[in-house]
C-alpha cells in the first residue's frame, strides 16, 4: 500500500467514523428530545372543565369586591360564595377549571393580576378557601 492509498484509506475511515458519530448523536438527541417532549405534553395535558364558566354569573364577586382598595374580607367571602359550589371541580388538578374560572373572574371584574391569590392566601384550611361542607 503506497502513501496515497494509505491517506485515502485514513480519510475514508475518518469520514465513516464522523458519520457514525454524527448519526448516533442525532439519533440519541432525537430520542431523548422526543421522550421529554412527549412526557411534558402528557404532564401538561388537562381535561376540559365540565363547568361552563364563560356564562356564569359573576355579580356576587363584582358587586362586593371593588377597588381601588380591595378588602380581603369582602373579596374572599365573595370568591368563596361563588366558587364553593364548584369546589369538586376546582380542586381536581387534572382539569383546567381553576384557571378557566380565574380567567373569567379577571375578565369580567377587571381585577389586577394575582388579586385573589394575594388577598385570600391562607384564609381557609391548607391555604385554600373555606367552604361549608355539603350535606
Amino acid at each position: 500500500m503506497n502513501k496515497m492509498e494509505s491517506h485515502r484509506c485514513s480519510s475514508l475511515f475518518l469520514l465513516l467514523f464522523l458519520s457514525i458519530l454524527f448519526v448516533g448523536a442525532f439519533a440519541s438527541e432525537h430520542i431523548i428530545g422526543s421522550t421529554s417532549l412527549t412526557t411534558r405534553t402528557i404532564l401538561q395535558a388537562k381535561k376540559a372543565c365540565p363547568v361552563n364558566f364563560e356564562v356564569a354569573n359573576y355579580t356576587i364577586i363584582t358587586s362586593k369586591c371593588k377597588g381601588p382598595k380591595y378588602t380581603a374580607n369582602l373579596c374572599c367571602s365573595a370568591l368563596a360564595e361563588f366558587a364553593c359550589p364548584y369546589a369538586k371541580y376546582l380542586n381536581d388538578l387534572t382539569n383546567n377549571c381553576a384557571s378557566t374560572m380565574f380567567t373569567y373572574i379577571n375578565l369580567y371584574g377587571k381585577y389586577p393580576p394575582g388579586l385573589f391569590s394575594t388577598l385570600c392566601k391562607g384564609k381557609g384550611r391548607k391555604g385554600g378557601l373555606q367552604c361549608p361542607k355539603a350535606n
